[in-house]
């Protein structure tokens, strides 16, 4: 198999910096129960209906925090489904309440989903949970992002992108993003208000991806996911003539002033054999949070592991097995929740 195709199959197959770590808890004796509310339709974008799951704890509590989680998949497969067994086990090993969000994804409503429409997805899904998350017992002061791989890309921009919200197009100088759910008061003036953020092995910069051929017919999951290769944006973009839109969707180059906008504390994990999203990576991203003066990050290497160790069930191809790989790493997220709430 040629070197490229293993790479982009790596990346998207999920059917010295001065951070401060800390040791993970073990995990619970014995998970506790918990319900699940399945597949419920939080907006339909342009008639396409999306849905999450929302797992409540069962430990007599009335209110708990909220884990809003993003699959991965590249932005072109995969669906809520292949984080169902990580969404089980924080909401029956830790006390939160857990959404897992679907999404469009690019090959949706025949090939005309746009990234910026995704990203107005997340921060649609946040915006929901948010009001009406007191139904399932969550605590809409408590917002809490995650995701991995692509759903990392969104969870971080939900996390330090959250004020761009619009009611508006897509169109330059601010490319603001209009979410897929509107509160029945309006767009919060101050944006969307996260607690804390846990990002795993997020993409942080689509405008080189795109620029070095994720549009093409040579990212074979175009046609995995059923579409054909084109702008991620739309139309006539291309990052060659339309930098500043692909970088508006790029969270490297979106990093605001801790003076200016104050992010919420971040968590970044990285398998250290992941050759795509690479442990420098997630370093070179985290150094430009602290050079704009964030300081509340922690950084997380899951030693021997590659891309998509926290998929549901086991992956032949890549070596991957739930318990296995996922576990340490979810425990590892329920004892830094533990620390910063």
């Amino acid at each position: 198999m040629p070197a490229r195709i293993y790479l982009i199959m790596l990346f998207f197959l999920q059917l010295a910096v001065s951070c401060k770590t800390t040791k993970p808890a073990s995990a619970n004796a014995a998970p506790h129960d918990f319900s699940k509310a399945a597949d419920v339709n939080w907006a339909s974008p342009r008639g396409f209906d999306l849905t999450m799951d929302i797992y409540t704890p069962d430990t007599g509590k009335k209110s708990y925090p909220v884990i809003i989680m993003y699959h991965g998949g590249g932005w072109l497969i995969n669906n809520k489904s292949i984080m169902d067994e990580g969404a089980a086990y924080l909401a029956s090993h830790g006390e939160y309440v857990v959404c897992n969000v679907n999404y469009r994804l690019l090959g949706d409503l025949d090939n005309t989903v746009t990234m910026n429409e995704i990203i107005g997805d997340a921060f649609g899904a946040a915006l929901w949970v948010k009001e009406n998350i007191v139904k399932y017992q969550g605590d809409p002061q408590k917002l809490i992002v995650t995701g991995d791989s692509a759903g990392g890309h969104l969870a971080t921009m939900v996390a330090t992108q959250g004020h761009r919200l619009c009611n508006r197009d897509f169109t330059s100088p601010d490319f603001c993003f209009r979410p897929s759910f509107v509160p029945a008061n309006g767009l919060p003036a101050d944006g969307i208000s996260i607690t804390a953020a846990m990002i795993s092995y997020g993409a942080f910069n689509l405008y080189k991806s795109a620029s070095n051929g994720f549009e093409s017919a040579g990212n074979v999951f175009w046609q995995m996911g059923g579409a054909t290769p084109r702008s991620i944006l739309g139309g006539d973009y291309t990052p060659q003539d339309n930098p500043s839109a692909y970088q508006s969707i790029s969270p490297v180059y979106q990093v605001n002033d801790a003076e200016e906008i104050s992010y919420p504390p971040m968590l970044f994990t990285v398998g250290s054999e992941d050759d795509l999203t690479t442990p420098a990576s997630i370093r070179s991203y985290i150094g430009k949070l602290e050079m704009a003066g964030h300081e509340d990050l922690t950084y997380w290497v899951h030693e021997g592991r590659s891309h998509a160790f926290l998929d549901s069930g086991s992956n032949e191809f890549l070596g991957i097995e739930f318990s296995k790989d996922a576990v340490p790493a979810l425990d590892y997220m329920l004892a830094y929740l533990e620390g910063v709430l």
